[in-house]
């Protein structure tokens, strides 16, 4: 007994360092290439708060057989403060027990300051993600027994104003390169992570999975996003993605 337990600690020990490896090769990928406009501003929050994704990974990154749900991209007040995906500041602190050092983006715009853990302002969509996981499963380990979380790309693009620029909106001699790396990460997350299926939080999402995973033979799915521009996840976010999941067999 002590030396399956033993092994299956050394595999879920190769398991998170190979995230580790794949998400330093994604990082140092993105963060050679370069944006014009409309884009001014490129955050990169898997390198500037390296320590809470980390976390985040040495943590949650263990499990096997999961759900993998997948965003698009860091939002301005989430992953960008405290690189996690959907990473609402409080419930990154207080129910995942996650913390570490946040530094500045290299070129840091005005009316984006990244703040880290003492960012007073609420990313609604992850408030939204993670409270229903809180909700749902009540611990966070139990969540992470059947999901885990990632964002198809980890950077964020801002406009002149500050203005949140979405992947799929740069020049496509922009995002050939950017969904090439991606592309790569995502297949390699899953290669490490041998998910059930990947569910796309957003059409975007699904779409490169749909690509990404294309010889794996990995189902994928969708749910709504739990953006606040969205009507319907306004109306009542949670009991809709329940209904998607229990049709999608989750």
């Amino acid at each position: 007994m002590a030396r399956r337990n033993k092994a299956a600690q050394s595999g879920a020990s190769q398991q998170v360092e190979a995230l580790i490896a794949v998400t330093r090769q994604l990082s140092k990928a993105v963060g050679q290439l370069e944006f014009d406009a409309p884009v001014t501003h490129v955050y990169n929050p898997i390198e500037y708060a390296w320590e809470p994704h980390e976390s985040y990974l040495r943590r949650y990154g263990s499990g096997a057989a999961r759900t993998i749900l997948l965003g698009m991209n860091p939002g301005p007040f989430g992953m960008a403060q405290v690189g996690v995906p959907f990473g609402e500041v409080t419930l990154v602190r207080d129910w995942l027990q996650i913390s570490g050092r946040v530094d500045r983006p290299n070129i840091e715009h005005p009316a984006r300051p990244v703040q880290g853990f003492d960012c007073l302002r609420s990313e609604v969509s992850g408030a939204r993600l993670w409270g229903w996981a809180k909700q749902r499963f009540g611990v966070p380990e139990r969540f992470f027994d059947k999901f885990f979380v990632i964002n198809y790309c980890p950077l964020v693009f801002m406009g002149e104003s500050g203005k949140n620029v979405t992947p799929d909106k740069l020049p496509l001699a922009e995002r050939k390169p950017l969904f090439e790396a991606c592309d790569r990460a995502l297949a390699a997350m899953c290669d490490v992570l041998e998910p059930k299926m990947v569910i796309g939080v957003v059409t975007f999402a699904r779409a490169r999975a749909q690509v990404a995973l294309a010889e794996r033979g990995i189902p994928i799915g969708q749910i709504l996003h739990p953006s606040p521009a969205s009507p319907k996840a306004n109306a009542g976010w949670a009991n809709v993605v329940e209904q998607q999941l229990q049709a999608l067999g989750l």
